[in-house]
């Protein structure tokens, strides 16, 4: 098969913590020109910005399991201020927010646990939502669990589905367009195509294959790449309810630990998982709009496809259009998730949300091709 030339990488550092303490500072990696330039013109950034945005997120990151576990049962959610280059942690009891700012993170005062904001998350979950809703997240900020309803939908179902939620613990209604999963016909471009016809986008390189959108193709559904050879099947597909999938790979096809830029920026380097908090800053890679960046709104958000809801979505501000579906989230060097769906496009902004790649290594027992 004729494969790609992939576009030249920067030379980037490893990142390093020796320790997730007060005053830890971790090194953020050697960005790309490109990718500095994306956030510039995503983010509003200067190219000083977005580099100091980037070691702040690296270290947030990394603070984030720590703070969790030191704030205990008064964990009230994270997320990061790119204000003041820091991790903010909401804690329902004072007494813990010693224990918790000495992990270098923030503190703020919040009225309800995380744990409790998942458990009315999971009360609604458990329920059918009406076509009119978009989708709802538990949002520790808001210290409710918001839903998103499209604006000027009235019906007896939303009534009766807003007044359940209620019943079930503090909730936040607000209006917003329906998402839809970015799927496209076939349309010529990279990277794969599913039983000859549908075009996706790889997500990130596993050992084996590599890891897309469920709603891209069900179980035995075959693959050919982007010059149009046999890739493999679908080992692992589901949607909805989740939205991911496992492809593995053959016929002299192999994997990479990059992030296609598309000429755009310079090939993202793989180097792990760590999760970013809301607030961090998330580039997207798909073959259809290519490289776009925006920020992580919210964790835990379900989503309610025509086809059906999807949990444990992440929502961001990235645009993405028919085709992207599948495609990489990454922040810094650290792979974030595959794009799901969203409401919008390119030209004009939008949502979109992904299906998180630690559930996805997780369901599938894969684990990730890093540099």
């Amino acid at each position: 098969m004729r494969r790609r030339n992939l576009l030249s990488l920067t030379a980037t550092a490893c990142l390093v913590l020796s320790a997730v303490t007060a005053g830890t500072a971790a090194a953020a990696p050697d960005a790309s020109p490109g990718l500095v330039s994306a956030m510039q013109r995503d983010l509003g950034l200067t190219a000083d910005q977005a580099r100091a945005r980037m070691a702040d997120e690296a270290v947030a990151s990394r603070v984030l399991p720590v703070a969790q576990a030191a704030a205990g049962a008064a964990f009230g959610g994270a997320w990061f201020d790119p204000g003041r280059g820091k991790l903010v942690v909401g804690v329902t009891d004072p007494a813990a927010a010693d224990a918790v700012e000495n992990t270098g993170a923030v503190t703020t005062p919040v009225s309800i646990s995380a744990a409790e904001l998942d458990a009315v998350k999971a009360t609604i979950d458990a329920g059918k939502a009406p076509a009119e809703v978009s989708g709802w997240r538990a949002d520790p900020r808001a210290g409710s669990v918001v839903i998103t309803v499209q604006s000027g939908a009235s019906s007896p179902e939303l009534t009766a589905f807003l007044e359940k939620a209620r019943e079930a613990g503090p909730v936040t209604v607000e209006t917003g367009p329906k998402p839809v999963s970015f799927a496209a016909g076939t349309v010529g471009g990279d990277p794969f195509y599913i039983n000859g016809n549908t075009r996706c986008s790889i997500g990130f390189s596993v050992h084996g294959g590599f890891v897309t959108a469920g709603h891209c193709g069900g179980v035995g559904s075959s693959v050919t790449g982007w010059d149009g050879s046999a890739m493999g099947t679908f080992k692992g597909s589901s949607f909805p309810g989740d939205d991911l999938a496992y492809v593995g790979i053959g016929h002299g096809w192999w994997t990479a630990p990059v992030v296609l830029g598309w000429g755009t920026v310079s090939d993202a380097l793989v180097r792990g998982s760590w999760v970013a908090p809301p607030g961090t800053s998330v580039c997207r890679s798909g073959s259809t709009t290519h490289w776009h960046c925006g920020t992580v709104l919210a964790h835990n958000e379900t989503v309610n496809y025509a086809q059906g809801a999807v949990h444990q979505m992440t929502k961001t501000s990235v645009c993405a259009q028919p085709g992207d579906s599948g495609g990489s989230f990454i922040t810094g060097d650290q792979a974030q998730g595959v794009t799901s769906g969203g409401w919008g496009n390119c030209s004009s902004g939008g949502e979109t949300w992904f299906q998180p790649v630690n559930e996805i290594l997780q369901r599938y027992g894969l684990s990730l091709v890093t540099a």
